[in-house]
């Protein structure tokens, strides 16, 4: 009994823990003084739980999510400082709730639309308590970092509405019967 109601969560789950490690991998890769490449990557986390949103509904949406953030706080502490660790989690785990709020309130909406408007508004609160948490008081001037990695999230927001779409048609089979598609 729990293994089937568990099973629909393990392709999210799955794909949530290797972005989540993939770009803890890649933000030690700087691309210029103001950039990373998990920059580039890190945005995948979102059309993660959109998918999960949209396919399983915002509770399993949020198991995901809960699950990438014990990843993310993991990998963070091996790879990071304790401050950066708690920056990576409490933005992950905030920008996560508000991302599957919001997706969940366009749900019935044009199909880009909880995509596109759930990933900006939580890139923005991803961008701002991560770097804020991190780098406030530090002398360090994080402005231009955050608005670097800021402008990269909302253009991948953008880009990853290709593959969200594609993915549509074929997110039925890991759901089962619990599928909660519009």
């Amino acid at each position: 009994m729990l293994a089937a109601r568990l099973r629909p969560l393990a392709v999210p789950t799955l794909a949530m823990a290797a972005v989540i490690v993939l770009s803890n991998v890649l933000v030690q890769h700087p691309i210029n003084d103001w950039l990373t490449w998990g920059a580039f990557s890190y945005p995948l986390v979102f059309l993660v739980v959109d998918l999960a949103n949209r396919t399983l509904g915002p509770s399993a949406a949020r198991r995901v999510a809960w699950a990438g953030f014990a990843v993310a706080v993991a990998v963070s502490l091996g790879l990071a400082p304790w401050r950066i660790a708690l920056a990576s989690g409490t933005a992950f785990i905030a920008a996560q709730w508000l991302d599957i709020l919001v997706f969940d309130r366009l749900r019935q909406a044009r199909w880009w639309q909880a995509p596109l408007v759930g990933s900006l508004l939580a890139s923005v609160l991803d961008t701002a308590l991560f770097f804020f948490i991190a780098f406030a008081g530090t002398g360090l001037d994080w402005r231009l970092l955050a608005a670097g990695d800021l402008g990269v999230k909302a253009a991948m927001a953008v880009v990853l509405l290709a593959p969200y779409r594609m993915a549509l048609p074929y997110l039925a089979p890991w759901a089962g019967p619990a599928t909660r598609s519009p």
